[in-house]
C-alpha cells in the first residue's frame, strides 16, 4: 500500500457473519468519491472470497488484504 493512500472511511465487521461485512461494505461505499478507499476489518472465513468476490462483481479495486490480530484487513478503492 502506498504512503500517499488516504482511508476516507473505516469499518470494523468483526464478529459479522456471511453476508454483513460486504452490505456494510457496499452502504459505505455508496457516499464515498471515486477514488476513495475504505478500509474494513472482518473476521468472517466467508469474507475471504465474499469480499474479492464483491469487488470483481461490482468493478470496487481490491487494493490489498491483509491479516491482523486474527482478522482479514482490506483496502477497497471505490471505481
Amino acid at each position: 500500500m502506498s504512503q500517499d493512500m488516504e482511508i476516507s472511511d473505516h469499518i470494523d465487521a468483526t464478529g459479522l457473519l456471511c453476508p454483513l461485512p460486504v452490505l456494510k461494505l457496499r452502504k459505505r461505499l455508496k457516499p464515498l468519491a471515486k477514488g476513495q478507499c475504505i478500509e474494513m476489518i472482518a473476521d468472517d472465513p466467508a469474507a475471504v472470497v465474499d469480499v474479492p468476490h464483491f469487488c470483481a462483481e461490482s468493478g470496487h479495486e481490491l487494493i490489498s488484504t491483509q491479516e491482523r490480530d486474527g482478522a482479514q484487513v482490506y483496502i477497497v478503492r471505490k471505481t
